[in-house]
């Protein structure tokens, strides 16, 4: 007699499909009608939202965010990398809430998670540069004993509660490392180009002191310009009803995609330096041009 997983008891196969990842759980789901009545269980895919992202289990009762989003939904939306050309896609219903998901990870463990929620229909944060900040600088949180800021891994999801939707805005790795200026403290980027506008999030982390002082989102232009906050709401809007991508390639091109922008926006920026060079140049002239011409008006009088 042939037997087949379907044997087995189903508390027995519920159990086994609460340890997949999001991409088997969903390749198992089109193996057989009973293993997708399974996997279709919202309490298996909360527990892998929650394994996911810790800071949905230390905020659920507060935020009530997968009550918002469904598990399911929430998994699909800030899984996958959101498609490059997402907020090219024009304009919707803004979110007049935006509730932020932000969890820190290093070597794979998780060392910090925050739940952050903003306002969005205001007058001022509608005009404002956009930007949200996950950690008081006055309150930094402890990650390890002389830790390696590289080896940081971050994961930041909108979540519009009103519509039930997510984005995740962050490369998940590093794209650019480097050093604050006055503070020496290492500043740690990651970085979703989305619409031709670029999604930065920077981690201000100290190695000697084993902390992290600063995790704060910004959203910048092509010209490098802060992005207002309704700019960055149409973009976050465009993007949460955008299609997904997935897979580890997908990181590499995040990092890519961000080099590029960086270099397009060093080369705007020269550009633009070029043409002002220039302009000071004929002002001066013209300048130059209208003494003389009074002066030989004078002379020849």
């Amino acid at each position: 007699m042939v037997s087949t997983i379907e044997d087995l008891h189903a508390d027995v196969l519920a159990c086994a499909l609460r340890r997949l990842d999001g991409r088997s759980l969903a390749a198992a789901s089109c193996a057989t009608a009973g293993l997708r009545a399974l996997a279709a269980d919202p309490g298996t895919w909360r527990a892998l939202c929650l394994a996911e992202w810790p800071s949905l289990a230390a905020q659920q009762h507060r935020h009530g965010l997968l009550s918002a989003v469904p598990p399911r939904r929430l998994f699909a939306d800030a899984s996958p990398f959101p498609c490059p050309d997402a907020g090219e896609l024009g304009a919707g219903v803004l979110p007049a809430k935006l509730v932020s998901a932000v969890d820190v990870y290093y070597r794979g463990a998780p060392v910090l998670s925050r739940v952050v929620e903003t306002p969005a229909s205001s007058p001022w944060f509608l005009s404002a540069p956009f930007r949200v900040e996950a950690v008081d600088c006055k309150k930094p949180a402890p990650v390890a004993a002389a830790f390696s800021p590289a080896e940081l891994e971050l994961s930041w999801v909108v979540v519009d509660p009103a519509r039930g939707r997510a984005v995740n805005v962050s490369s998940r790795r590093a794209v650019a490392l480097g050093r604050h200026w006055y503070t020496g403290e290492m500043l740690v980027r990651f970085a979703v180009v989305l619409g031709g506008c670029n999604f930065e999030t920077t981690v201000a982390c100290s190695e000697e002191a084993g902390h992290v002082s600063e995790v704060s989102l910004a959203v910048e232009n092509a010209d490098g310009a802060a992005v207002s906050g309704e700019g960055a709401l149409r973009l976050l809007a465009a993007a949460m009803e955008a299609r997904r991508r997935g897979g580890e390639r997908e990181r590499e091109e995040a990092k890519a995609r961000y080099e590029v922008f960086v270099r397009n926006k060093k080369g705007r920026k020269e550009s633009k330096a070029r043409r002002e060079v220039l302009v000071d140049l004929c002002c001066s002239a013209a300048s130059a041009v209208a003494v003389l011409a009074f002066f030989a008006t004078v002379v020849l009088r």
